[in-house]
């Protein structure tokens, strides 16, 4: 056997013996990198389990709460009666401009041109200063809004004060409000703290025929409220 036949074996089994052992290297490295990972992993699931279980959450349900404060009864009553009153008060004009509309129908034969245009741009200036009340009253920002906000706002600050001292003193980490936009599928009564906030208020719970603050107003997403804006007036003289 000659010297090149010989160098080619020798390097073939080291070839042989040496690559497994290559393998075998990496997949240590990468065993204990996964092993590393893994462990990193359930420490911090570990922590954060007993994190969350560490937190006090509770509920109150703030339309029980309102339904039974006398001084947000008698603002919702204040409220309802204002908006009827200028309800009323923006139907009394549009029957008065019904009217001048039904008139000028009946006698536009008789009238000239220029008295027609007076009482067409008559008929036309009430009909705005009509819709111009009534968006006062009862637009965006307008009288009832603004009646709303002196008369009710109040009393949800007071609300929203007392859940915070709640929240602050028994270190609850959040409060849910089982009336608003949030979904609870089960709510244990006892968590229900809506009668403590009463009771801090200075108010005494309504008596409930079960231990849950919600159990008055069933979990209503809604409270009382008067309308924003009075009804559209579907009968406007037409021109």
């Amino acid at each position: 056997m000659d010297h090149n036949s010989i160098s080619q074996l020798v390097n073939n089994f080291k070839f042989i013996h040496l690559q497994p052992l290559n393998n075998k290297e990496t997949a240590m490295k990468k065993a204990f990198s996964s092993r590393a990972l893994f462990a990193a992993f359930t420490i911090l699931l570990c922590f954060a389990f007993s994190t969350s279980q560490a937190q006090k959450y509770a509920y109150v349900n703030t339309a029980y709460i309102l339904d039974n404060i006398p001084d947000y009864k008698n603002a919702q009553q204040q409220l309802d009666n204002l908006s009827i009153q200028w309800q009323k008060e923006i139907e009394d004009k549009y029957a008065i401009i019904d009217k001048l509309y039904k008139a000028y129908q009946a006698e536009q034969v008789l009238l000239t041109e220029e008295m027609k245009k007076r009482r067409q741009d008559e008929i036309t200036q009430k009909e705005k200063d009509v819709k111009d009340l009534q968006k006062q009253r009862f637009g965006y920002e307008g009288d009832l809004f603004k009646k709303k906000q002196e008369m009710v706002k109040p009393i949800q600050d007071k609300i929203y004060n007392a859940v915070k001292k709640l929240a602050t003193d028994q270190s609850y980490a959040v409060i849910f409000d089982k009336s608003g936009d949030l979904i609870m599928l089960y709510a244990n009564p006892k968590y229900d703290k809506s009668d403590d906030i009463l009771l801090a208020l200075g108010f005494k719970p309504a008596k409930k025929e079960s231990g849950s603050g919600a159990a008055k107003s069933g979990g209503d997403t809604s409270t009382p409220a008067s309308p924003d804006r009075a009804p559209s007036k579907t009968d406007e003289p037409k021109k």
